[in-house]
């Protein structure tokens, strides 16, 4: 994602919930392991092996959760005129109910280590925390409704190609999974809103409310804020704006579906060699797991 120069005056909306007891069903620990499974395969760059052991690796995890599988296969050719082979999968629990939640995440990698901060741009980035945490996330919340099916319908966007060109210089080239879901949305309803998981597995974990989402959909920061309050997670969760990016919540925005981010971006390793496994934990993955799917259980 990238990180647009804006400056946002902002009304939040009050939102209204029902206390309930919360019990933790999200597994960190196990949802970390997902970190390293993909971390082992490589830089997840469309067109490369580490990108095909990937789409099998998670297409074989999925089909054995979900309830219904979609698989959203295509080409993109680059600005530079590359053809990249991109696949979507959409995990869906309770596929016929019409109120739903969508989450989602990326699963690619950045070919190009190109932060400022970063030693040596010619190399890629191993995407521990840019692009893995928010797939464990994800898989952990699919083994929480694997166990216990939600009563109402959760999809699992996983997107591909989020993350290849150059946000500034070749638009059509980032945000190629999202912008083509929102072209072609799974059938059914539409879901009450989305959640976009991005950079969630930092240590050093703090996430602040993302400018667009809060001009995009502000009931819907001020919902998973006050949730994660409610768990005990204000520490994390910082309930205050602080950075804007340009990220997949946005194309879903432009068709109408309330969708935010929810990002640590003060992560120093972001597209840099050093975004490795040393610097991701489960303990993180665990407060924002929890929330994931505390928000599920609250619309039941």
């Amino acid at each position: 994602m990238r990180r647009p120069c804006l400056v946002l005056t902002l009304l939040l909306v009050p939102a209204c919930r029902e206390t309930r007891k919360h019990v933790r069903e999200f597994d960190g620990s196990s949802a970390f392991h997902y970190i390293q499974a993909q971390v082992a395969f490589g830089p997840r760059i469309p067109g490369t092996d580490a990108h095909r052991k990937m789409l099998a690796w998670l297409e074989s995890l999925l089909r054995q959760r979900a309830d219904t599988l979609i698989v959203q296969s295509w080409t993109h050719v680059t600005a530079t005129g590359d053809s990249l082979p991109l696949t979507n999968f959409v995990a869906r629990f309770n596929p016929a109910a019409t109120k739903r939640l969508l989450f989602l995440a990326h699963y690619d990698s950045r070919p190009r280590a190109d932060s400022p901060t970063s030693t040596d741009s010619t190399k890629p980035v191993p995407g521990a925390n840019d692009g893995a945490s928010g797939v464990a996330l994800l898989l952990g919340v699919a083994d929480v409704f694997k166990r216990a099916r939600p009563t109402i319908g959760v999809d699992l966007l996983f997107v591909d190609g989020e993350d290849y060109g150059d946000f500034t210089k070749t638009p059509d080239d980032v945000l190629m999974g999202s912008r083509d879901y929102a072209r072609n949305q799974a059938p059914g309803a539409q879901p009450l809103y989305a959640v976009l998981f991005d950079l969630v597995a930092d240590k050093d974990l703090q996430i602040f409310e993302e400018g667009n989402s809060l001009v995009g959909a502000p009931e819907v920061v001020e919902l998973v804020w006050n949730t994660a309050k409610d768990l005990g997670y204000a520490g994390t969760f910082v309930a205050s704006p602080k950075h804007t990016l340009i990220d997949d919540h946005l194309e879903l925005q432009k068709v109408g579906i309330r969708a935010i981010d929810v990002v640590d971006f003060d992560y120093p390793s972001w597209h840099t060699i050093y975004d490795t496994i040393d610097k991701v934990s489960g303990a993180s993955l665990q407060i924002v797991g929890d929330v994931a799917v505390e928000l599920v259980r609250r619309e039941q």
